[in-house]
């Protein structure tokens, strides 16, 4: 049931009980009013007596609204007090304009403006782009594109020394670039030289920090692109292909550099070997030699007919064995019969048969063989003469 309609008892939903036909919203300023005598209660601030009481409730009204006030202030001022320094942070705190402590992760209270707060990111890598173009040692001009990463080693450093650390950090990047680029040529910038650019950029520009101390710590610097202006890239693409032409016959003469020098080596390391053994031959038959003089020469003492005998068959035998004709002594005879062996081969060989060159043992054979035909002949030549004389 409704709280106006008929037999509902006039209930008022603001809570203001059965007041006949006077209905509507509280009093604001009798709730405000009700707010200002508690805090004058809780502070000391009520009235005091009957006479004179509208003047009393005015100044008590006045003190509780200036205590409400400074405890607003208070509480705002230690909200913005107390701040938290995170993981990755660090925080410096300045007194009156001076360094006074360095503070950790962690939740804090500073007091300004007696005191000044500086928070940063410490450990957090930060990235600073640059692209220039540079005169290189030999005079050309190349673009080259850059990225610095870094972050904040000292943070008292960085605060205090440097009114624009990361202005300083730009500017001392372009000169480090410069410097290294043009004690460099363009070849090397462009090519191979891209990795050791970004080495010693990286070592100047942590010099250059360093002096100005700033506190920024610089962990890499990436020589993302150098190539030369659009203007002359074609002229740059020649030189390029010529480069890799001369190296390329660089690599062919190389390969076959390979190939021939160890054979060389391997050829005349194979005549040393050769000679030294030659060498070692011939020292060992001459002192061969020797020792044999030496012992024929004690041969020759003790019985010196003997051993000129030796010597002479020794020497004929020598000769004879290296000769091509043959002598052949008919035993009974007078005649002595002269076999030229190497006319005979000769003859032999214009035949239609191809000639061959006839060994020592076959010389030997045919020899023995003429010797007993002869001698066959003789014998039976005597033999029928005997008996035509009888």
């Amino acid at each position: 049931m409704a709280w106006n309609e008929p037999g509902g008892n006039n209930q008022d939903p603001w809570g203001g009980g059965n007041k006949g036909d006077k209905q509507g919203p509280p009093d604001l300023d009798d709730a405000f009013r009700k707010f200002q005598e508690k805090l004058n209660s809780m502070f000391g601030g009520g009235r005091k007596g009957g006479g004179g009481s509208g003047g009393g409730a005015q100044a008590g009204s006045s003190s509780g609204i200036f205590i409400g006030i400074l405890i607003l202030a208070v509480a705002a001022y230690i909200w913005n007090a107390v701040y938290t320094v995170d993981e990755k942070e660090q925080a410096v705190i300045l007194r009156f304009g001076e360094y006074a402590e360095t503070v950790g992760p962690g939740l804090h209270m500073y007091f300004p403006p007696i005191e000044t707060k500086f928070q940063e990111r410490v450990t957090e890598l930060r990235t600073y782009n640059l692209l220039q173009q540079m005169l290189t040692e030999d005079e050309n001009i190349v673009e080259v594109a850059m990225s610095v990463q870094y972050n904040i080693d000292d943070i008292k450093h960085y605060v205090l020394n440097v009114a624009k650390p990361l202005v300083s950090l730009e500017e001392a990047t372009q000169s480090a670039l410069r410097h290294v680029v043009g004690g460099s040529e363009m070849y090397q910038v462009l090519t191979e030289g891209r990795e050791v650019m970004g080495i010693e950029v990286r070592d100047r520009l942590q010099a250059y920090l360093d002096s100005y101390g700033t506190g920024l710590n610089v962990a890499k610097v990436n020589i993302e692109s150098a190539h030369p202006p659009k203007e002359v890239q074609a002229a740059f693409d020649d030189v390029i292909r010529a480069r890799e032409d001369e190296e390329r016959a660089k690599n062919k003469a190389q390969v076959y550099a390979n190939k021939i020098i160890p054979e060389a080596r391997g050829q005349a390391q194979r005549i040393i070997e050769s000679a030294n053994g030659y060498r070692d031959e011939v020292v060992a038959r001459s002192e061969g030699e020797a020792d044999r003089f030496v012992k024929l020469l004690g041969e020759y003492q003790q019985a010196p007919e003997v051993t000129r005998e030796r010597l002479y068959i020794e020497a004929i035998e020598d000769v004879f064995s290296k000769s091509s004709k043959v002598l052949v002594d008919v035993e009974g005879g007078n005649n002595m019969m002269y076999l030229p062996l190497d006319k005979l081969t000769q003859s032999h060989g214009s035949s239609k048969v191809p000639s061959r060159q006839l060994s020592a043992q076959e010389l030997n054979e045919i020899t023995t063989r003429v010797t007993e035909e002869l001698n066959k002949r003789v014998n039976s030549s005597r033999v029928s003469g005997g008996r035509v004389s009888r």
